[in-house]
């Protein structure tokens, strides 16, 4: 009798001439080809020798050892070998759930997402009174009014306009979920090669799921876009909604992910170029009601990040070059080989961080100068020392490499806050500060617009 792997086979049981004998010990062998010993309960024993008195043929008594099979399973393991199948248990499950959905979510571009919109919307902090308390706990203050007012709805919608969290980082982080989750919708072949561990290529997550998912986070992200009333964040929005449909679907003309040199482009449009601009005119224009203005600081966001962001769409493909090739993905990895492209990744990323030490030395605020060169040139060097010990046999060791790429990735978001020109200067200009007033004797204004009146709402 042959049986799935990892299930347990039927007692072995031994034939002699004229009967047979039903052992007190049976052996059952487990997944891993070990043999486990079970003691079976008197009745079954009994039950068992009734049967064979009544049943002469091989054939009744194989159909009995499968009906004693289906009452008497054991799960054997090489930890609990004897343990009987539990019922489920209820935290198992949400842990189950919530897992696959942290997995199902790449939570290292959520991260990457949720710190390059904080990053760049401190680049427009000109003055400590930009800073407001009411920038960073506007949910609180939305959740204490609600319970005071009965136009609790329309008191959401309006402030939110002053919550630089639910306006900017909640819709981004639901886009981020769309695109990499359409991603996984639209390689689940492939990523049974290369991520086994997804949620749709382990089969955790139905086809139907992975759908549902994402249209409701496209859904409730436009949605929050809506509500906040901001051009800037929609169009960075729709823009990525546009480029992260096409790099994955697989439609005539799309699924732009099979041409490295127009892939890479998609992850550079997104990731430098719209993050930076967008998110940084949105807290510029509409929070702060400030006229539109590419400063010195963002331009350098830009650059630094374009570098960056082409480092992320080359090394990507490293660890996943043998699915790619089975499927016809034409990757730079695929074209070049793994270790010229990480070498090519390392030459880029020392390239910007050199000139990052540059901008930060031409600073005018001495300690921003101070922090922004070493801390550059303390990433350069770890980066450096991490990429000579690289093992290029071991896929283990390539994955955790760009996984160190992305904390790089966080490292520098942290950095570039404080690369500053002139506007740092007014943050360090401790004299003025010393006199309770900024920027030459002015008060400081909280923000630019007007505050929400719960006696002007007319639902």
């Amino acid at each position: 009798m042959s049986t799935a792997a990892g299930s347990l086979v039927s007692p072995l049981f031994r034939h002699h001439s004229d009967s047979y004998r039903i052992p007190q010990v049976s052996k059952w062998k487990t997944w891993n080809g070990r043999a486990q010993y079970l003691e079976m309960p008197m009745h079954f024993q009994r039950r068992l020798s009734t049967e064979q008195h009544h049943r002469s043929s091989a054939g009744s008594i194989n159909s009995f050892r499968s009906r004693l099979k289906a009452r008497f399973t054991v799960n054997a393991s090489s930890d609990h070998p004897l343990e009987f199948e539990s019922s489920n248990n209820p935290l198992k499950s949400i842990q189950g759930t919530v897992d696959a959905f942290y997995r199902f979510s790449r939570p290292h571009t959520v991260i990457g997402t949720a710190l390059s919109i904080v990053s760049v919307s401190l680049l427009a902090v000109e003055k400590l009174s930009d800073i407001s308390p009411l920038f960073f706990t506007g949910v609180l203050e939305v959740s204490f009014k609600c319970l005071l007012s009965r136009q609790s709805a329309y008191v959401v919608l309006q402030f939110v306009h002053w919550n630089i969290f639910m306006q900017a980082i909640v819709p981004a982080l639901l886009m981020n979920i769309y695109i990499v989750g359409l991603n996984q919708l639209s390689d689940i072949e492939i990523d049974k090669v290369n991520k086994p561990y997804l949620p749709l290529a382990s089969g955790e997550y139905s086809v139907k799921t992975g759908v549902l998912i994402i249209s409701s986070f496209a859904v409730m992200s436009f949605w929050l876009a809506s509500v906040v009333r901001s051009w800037p964040l929609f169009w960075a929005l729709l823009i990525s909604f546009g480029l992260g449909t096409a790099y994955s679907i697989n439609l005539p003309l799309l699924r732009w992910k099979r041409i490295a040199l127009v892939a890479a482009m998609c992850i550079l449009a997104v990731r430098a170029v719209i993050v930076q601009m967008a998110f940084y005119l949105h807290i510029q224009t509409h929070v702060y009601g400030r006229p539109a203005v590419f400063s010195k600081p963002l331009i350098f966001a830009t650059a630094f990040m374009s570098f960056f962001s082409v480092v992320i769409a080359l090394f990507k493909d490293i660890p996943d070059i043998v699915g790619d090739k089975i499927f016809g993905i034409r990757s730079f990895t695929v074209r070049l080989g793994q270790e010229r492209v990480f070498w090519i990744c390392i030459s880029l990323l020392q390239m910007a961080y050199f000139v990052a030490i540059l901008v930060g030395a031409s600073s005018s605020c001495t300690w921003s100068k101070y922090l922004t060169v070493f801390g550059h040139a303390a990433l350069a060097l770890i980066l450096w020392s991490n990429a000579r010990s690289m093992d290029f046999s071991r896929k283990e060791a390539i994955t955790s490499f760009y996984m160190f790429i992305w904390k790089l990735f966080y490292a520098e978001y942290l950095l570039i806050p404080f690369v500053r020109g002139e506007t740092i200067v007014r943050l360090c200009d401790t004299q003025q500060l010393a006199g309770g007033t900024l920027d030459g004797g002015e008060a400081p204004v909280p923000f630019a617009g007007k505050w929400p009146s719960e006696t002007n709402f007319d639902i």
